[in-house]
């Protein structure tokens, strides 16, 4: 086994499989742009490497990935536009790979967190774990092809009522409705999802990347004019004054007042 480690992910290899797990636990693995970059990163070289066969991602300590990290953006602002192209990078290069992406939501779900988590093959959750689509609550909309991907697992009604309400969906209750593969007991998750890993490791290469595709092609070929859909919109939105509101009543920890 090989590791490396960045500033906000931890690379390990386990014989065929890459393991990825996003490295920020004192913000609740909420991602930053370098994070966001170099995960994207990973996984397209992933897919050029041949010693790489299947591919794991999952959060270090008790998060999965609880979205963008807005202190961070607070601090080190970024073009709308630029933030939005790096985050659908990201989920792009988990559908596109040619090796099939497992997720192991360890823990919350949030945000770009919940785009990542879906946006993998097969997707194993934590029975403590849950999904959240809390933009609007800070003056956004859902973005990293979460409208796409929510909808297409669990059908409009459910996704509306997650994107424009912003509950809290348990992984219980996900699992139940289709949004994820199966939830775990908490003890037994990284064990089942790395078991997985390594099953499709050790399988046909070529014809797990001709069925993924056509499973792509088959339930998410609205994907990309989601993503792009939202980039317009989410751009819009982050520039705005609700947004601001939104953010600022977040970091005080106090209830936003919209105009």
């Amino acid at each position: 086994m090989t590791a490396t480690t960045g500033e906000g992910l931890q690379r390990k290899l386990r014989e065929s499989v890459l393991e990825l797990s996003i490295s920020r636990p004192d913000r609740m693995n909420a991602v930053d742009m370098p994070t966001m970059r170099e995960l994207g990163a990973a996984i397209r070289e992933a897919g050029h490497d041949p010693s790489v066969r299947s591919v794991l991602i999952t959060g270090s300590g008790t998060a999965f990935c609880t979205g963008a990290d807005l202190a961070a953006a607070a601090t080190n602002p970024a073009d709308p536009a630029v933030v939005m192209d790096v985050a659908n990078e990201v989920i792009r290069a988990i559908v596109e790979a040619p090796v099939p992406v497992v997720a192991a939501v360890n823990g919350p779900a949030a945000g770009v967190g919940v785009s990542i988590a879906l946006a993998a093959d097969l997707t194993y959750a934590a029975d403590s774990a849950y999904f959240l689509l809390a933009f609007v609550g800070i003056g956004l909309m859902p973005d990293g092809g979460s409208s796409a991907l929510v909808s297409a697992s669990i059908g409009r009604a459910k996704a509306a009522e997650l994107a424009l309400l912003g509950e809290r969906l348990p992984a219980i209750e996900a699992d139940r409705l289709g949004l994820v593969s199966r939830a775990l007991p908490d003890d037994e998750l990284l064990d089942h999802a790395r078991a997985v890993a390594a099953r499709l490791a050790a399988g046909p290469r070529r014809a797990l990347e001709l069925t993924k595709r056509a499973l792509t092609a088959g339930t998410l070929a609205a994907l990309d004019d989601a993503l792009e859909r939202e980039k317009v919109g989410q751009s819009e939105l982050l520039a705005s004054a609700d947004f601001a509101e939104g953010a600022a009543a977040m970091l005080q920890k106090r209830s936003p007042r919209y105009r």
